[in-house]
């Protein structure tokens, strides 16, 4: 039997429905700098990587890079509570969890300052005991820093901890910080897209996390 003590969450994509403005405003960015035009599914398969990363990969000069996320966020946040909600049945989840006593945090690629603002949009403000965001680490994911952050916060064991993402960038860090993983397919991404990485679980709806982790909450 499973048996979790600590659930560490990604943010876009698994607790907030923030997909389409994201890709928006990347288009956005890309259109305001003249950069190449990028599709959709371009653009998705960054889901989870920090601005940084995703411009740095399009250039090494540090200025552009600068004045293109600040494009970036300025269209972000101008639209980000118009156009943010949780997924359906996820704020109860998170609820159940934490009312359950487990510990919570948040393993977030973007700034801490965002994360915040999307949790409280939700009425999440209070949720997670931690947020590690990526102005918090040196790397971030894939790489396994950012998890292995949070149960350094939470003073909590790897062997206990379920961390829960929609990304193949979400899998790659929790299995390399040596938690087990949760993927969930309620986002932008479908079981296929994530069986590449084989996530030790498969949440299709925030009720099965509810399912998976109900030993104990339950002290089975």
């Amino acid at each position: 039997m499973d048996s979790f003590e600590t659930v560490l969450f990604d943010l876009d994509g698994t607790l907030i429905d923030s997909v389409d403005l994201i890709v928006d405003s990347y288009h956005h960015a890309y259109r305001v700098h003249g950069l190449p035009a990028r599709s959709r599914d371009e653009i998705l398969a960054g889901l989870g990587t920090p601005l940084r990363a995703v411009f740095g990969a399009m250039t090494d000069d540090a200025a552009a890079i600068d004045a293109w996320i600040a494009t970036y966020r300025e269209y972000n946040l101008a639209h980000h509570d118009a156009r943010i909600r949780a997924y359906p049945g996820a704020v109860a989840m998170v609820q159940d969890l934490r009312a359950g006593g487990l510990r919570l945090g948040l393993v977030t690629s973007k700034n801490r300052l965002g994360a915040a603002r999307g949790l409280a949009l939700v009425g999440l403000a209070d949720a997670m005991e931690v947020i590690v965001g990526a102005d918090d680490v040196t790397n971030p994911k894939p790489h396994p820093e950012p998890v292995e952050r949070a149960l350094e916060l939470l003073a909590m064991p790897a062997g206990t901890c379920l961390f829960v993402g929609d990304s193949h960038h979400d899998i790659r860090c929790g299995r390399s910080a040596g938690v087990r993983t949760a993927g969930v397919t309620w986002g932008p991404f479908d079981r296929a897209h994530l069986e590449a990485v084989a996530p030790d679980f498969y949440c299709a709806t925030p009720a099965d996390l509810l399912a998976l982790v109900k030993p104990a909450l339950s002290g089975a």
